[in-house]
């Protein structure tokens, strides 16, 4: 039950993602959760250390499309300056969003790779379509919404039983 929740691959951030790698396994996608996962989930605005890693990520010929839970001016304020296609109020882990962005990126599942902070919505929203999961840590806990919150409690009961069942080792994390 709990293995649904098991990503492909656990990094620190998206800037310990190796996208040759990824390039090498054939996905030409990249589907990404914003709030925790490139910014912290008060921070409006791309970095400019993430500004750089889109950039590279774009050079490498990936293409990339946002799908968050939150509203549409969230979401659009930070994707427009960017110049990335998004979904807003995507009901992760619901397949509908998955399903709507792989059509924005005019891919397969197997050409994809999600990229989460979370375990509830993007790891199992992503596992269920078939996309290679990849789960960062979140950046900027502190800010996490009443929702967001209640999934973390979720996902420490489900870590438990993970780790009891030897599915999840602390030192995975690269």
């Amino acid at each position: 039950m709990f293995e649904r929740l098991l990503p492909n691959m656990r990094v620190n951030s998206v800037y310990d993602i190796n996208l040759d790698e990824l390039a090498a396994r054939g996905v030409r996608g990249i589907i990404t959760d914003l709030d925790n996962t490139l910014v912290g989930a008060k921070e409006p605005l791309a970095t400019p250390e993430l500004v750089a890693w889109l950039d590279k990520v774009r050079a490498a010929g990936f293409k990339v499309v946002i799908v968050s839970n939150n509203n549409k001016t969230r979401v659009s304020n930070f994707a427009a300056p960017l110049d990335i296609p998004f979904l807003h109020k995507a009901k992760k882990p619901t397949q509908a969003s998955f399903r709507k962005a792989l059509a924005m990126l005019g891919l397969e599942a197997q050409q994809t790779v999600m990229i989460g902070d979370q375990m509830m919505t993007d790891v199992l929203g992503g596992n269920r379509m078939g996309l290679f999961t990849i789960l960062v840590i979140p950046i900027s806990p502190a800010d996490e919404g009443v929702m967001t919150l209640v999934n973390r409690r979720i996902e420490r009961f489900a870590l438990a039983r993970l780790r009891k069942r030897g599915l999840w080792y602390e030192e995975e994390t690269k």
